[in-house]
């Protein structure tokens, strides 16, 4: 699994979005506010961009940390059940802590509004992240592997998991009620992030767990869904549809002084 982690990586990474793709296309939940061509070119651009940045900054994946992590890391000399069980979760919490500091910090937050203020909410919406994001949460995700030394399959099969969940979680599709509440008790589902990525600033500090729901709960940061049904308000009050689909906005926004913002 670690020899081949890269090329496992990316038909997941596709066959996921092409999965979530297809079944939005099948039983959307709901329709488009604006061009979903248009969406998914900018889209694409952030992803892309994000991509070559991401590798040229930091040099080093999450897997060749692990491979390189030095001998006194915190899982080193738990035995091997026990280093897998706390690599995926403690992998899983980092991504939540790195979440609720990008919704508490200021600059973080204008950075992560990039992310929010997307006016529809689909699988593609996984991928848009400022690229300043982009290589400020592999940063911190990395220096967390390092420090926790867990083994590379464990960092291999967390990274697959959380490529697969982001896709679903993203997805702007039919659950059946009774699937969702039963996932919801483990996993972020696509009504709860939903919630998340609502208008409403008090429902944006909910649901900040990448994978699983329990650091919501635990934190007390979980939000249920409506029992009037799924969000449909997405997106930011202050980024209106034709900002949000301009890609120099999401380039620039997050630099704006707070008069122009």
């Amino acid at each position: 699994m670690v020899q081949n982690a890269g090329t496992v990586q990316w038909i997941a990474f596709a066959a996921a979005f092409l999965a979530i793709a297809v079944w939005e296309t099948v039983s959307p939940l709901r329709d488009p506010k604006v061009s979903t061509p248009k969406r998914w070119g900018i889209h694409l651009v952030l992803l892309v961009l994000s991509g070559v940045l991401e590798s040229f900054v930091l040099r080093i994946t999450p897997l060749a940390a692990a491979l390189a992590a030095p001998g006194w890391g915190l899982l080193r000399n738990l035995p091997t059940a026990a280093q897998w069980a706390a690599a995926i979760l403690l992998l899983d919490l980092v991504h939540y802590g790195t979440h609720r500091l990008y919704h508490r910090v200021g600059f973080l937050w204008r950075l992560h509004s990039v992310h929010h203020s997307d006016p529809d909410f689909d699988v593609s919406t996984a991928v848009r992240f400022h690229p300043l994001e982009v290589i400020l949460t592999s940063a911190i995700y990395v220096a967390a592997i390092l420090v926790l030394a867990p083994p590379p399959a464990a960092v291999a099969a967390a990274e697959l998991h959380t490529t697969l969940l982001n896709f679903f979680a993203h997805a702007n599709a039919r659950l059946p009620a009774r699937a969702s509440a039963l996932l919801g008790r483990i996993l972020i589902t696509p009504g709860l992030h939903r919630l998340h990525h609502s208008i409403r600033e008090q429902d944006q500090g909910k649901n900040l767990g990448q994978t699983f729901v329990w650091w919501d709960r635990l934190f007390g940061t979980y939000g249920p869904e409506p029992a009037s049904g799924p969000v449909s308000d997405v997106g930011l009050e202050e980024a209106s549809p034709e900002q949000a689909t301009r890609i120099w906005f999401l380039f620039a926004e997050p630099f704006q002084p707070p008069e122009k913002r």
